[in-house]
């Protein structure tokens, strides 16, 4: 897995292996939920899958606090 944090607010995953994806999704949704009760706590988090073992994990305004919505982008 391979992380990379964008600003706080974004979370984009690359993952070699399937059996890795659900624990670093896992991972980047809670750091997530902490950033959000703390600052931010007017958005929810989107989880999008770009491609395979490419995921984005973000604070999203059109999510409503306190849930988490996925998509696929392509």
């Amino acid at each position: 897995m391979t992380p990379a944090m964008i600003a706080e607010r974004e979370i984009r995953l690359s993952f070699s292996k399937a059996d890795e994806i659900h624990d670093g999704l896992d991972r980047a949704v809670d750091a997530l939920i902490e950033n959000a009760a703390a600052a931010d706590a007017n958005c929810g988090i989107l989880v999008t899958r770009h491609e395979p073992g490419t995921y984005t994990v973000a604070l999203d305004e059109s999510v409503p606090f306190g849930q988490t919505h996925e998509v696929l982008a392509a």
